[in-house]
């Protein structure tokens, strides 16, 4: 999909600073089916981006939490989803490093940049976007961006909540990328790839020569397969009960 930035700039223009009614996969509870139907996406304030989402993907933790595991205490109805590419609409005031018609990835786990954990060079947890089960609502000011078209709140996801046409985020959860990026391939960078290869280099510091085991090779594992294979690791073997994950496309 080719979007050209000033297209996109020109029918943005129209949106920016308004309420935006769109489609989303609403969940209005554990294990119930998602429904599709018309929400309202609020404009972005204060270091928030609204982002248009293009495509998205679905991770297994979209599937474990819908299925309501370890998840009794969140708020419904929430919106899912947290792999995803799009195209910046309107940003927030004080956003500087983001315009409209950007193409951008939302990710899950952001960083601050002055917390003590930012700052550490043993982990990257933020204490402000950092991964929290229990979040809801933005960090700016406590509330959602989501509505029903009755004005009822629907909460967040993960920092993203991506099964939705329009999104937005804090600003330190949304990175750029190259606008010649197929963004129908840059969703699985939100967590899967990044998940995997983050694996390989991060924590288990793979090094050239190194043998590394795989223990599964599902999405992750073949991410784990490819920083292993970038950083130079001479034997790299895959271990999995499913034979058909061996196939070579």
């Amino acid at each position: 999909m080719d979007v050209g930035y000033h297209s996109y700039e020109t029918e943005s223009t129209h949106t920016a600073g308004k309420v935006i009614t769109c489609k989303a996969a609403v969940a209005w509870g554990p294990g119930q089916p998602l429904v599709i139907e018309d929400v309202q996406v609020a404009p972005p304030q204060k270091m928030e981006v609204r982002v248009k989402i293009l495509f998205t993907s679905i991770c297994h933790t979209d599937l474990s939490s819908w299925k309501g595991e370890n998840e009794a205490q969140r708020a419904y109805p929430r919106i899912l989803g947290h792999e995803a590419a799009g195209i910046v609409e309107s940003v927030g005031e004080g956003v500087e490093d983001m315009k409209i018609g950007d193409h951008v990835i939302p990710f899950f786990q952001g960083e601050c940049g002055t917390c003590i954990c930012c700052r550490s060079q043993k982990t990257n947890l933020c204490q402000k976007f950092g991964v929290n089960p229990l979040k809801s609502v933005m960090v700016n000011d406590g509330k959602t961006r989501f509505s029903t078209m009755d004005g009822n709140p629907i909460f967040h996801f993960l920092n993203t909540s991506t099964f939705s046409q329009y999104t937005v985020l804090d600003s330190a959860c949304v990175v750029k990328i190259d606008t010649k990026a197929p963004l129908e391939k840059m969703s699985l960078l939100s967590c899967g790839v990044s998940t995997g290869v983050g694996a390989a280099w991060n924590v288990a510091n793979v090094q050239p020569g190194s043998s590394v085991a795989i223990f599964g090779l599902g999405a992750v594992g073949l991410a784990v397969a490819e920083g292993a294979r970038v950083r130079g690791a001479s034997k790299i073997i895959g271990v999995d009960i499913n034979p058909s994950k061996f196939f070579k496309g």
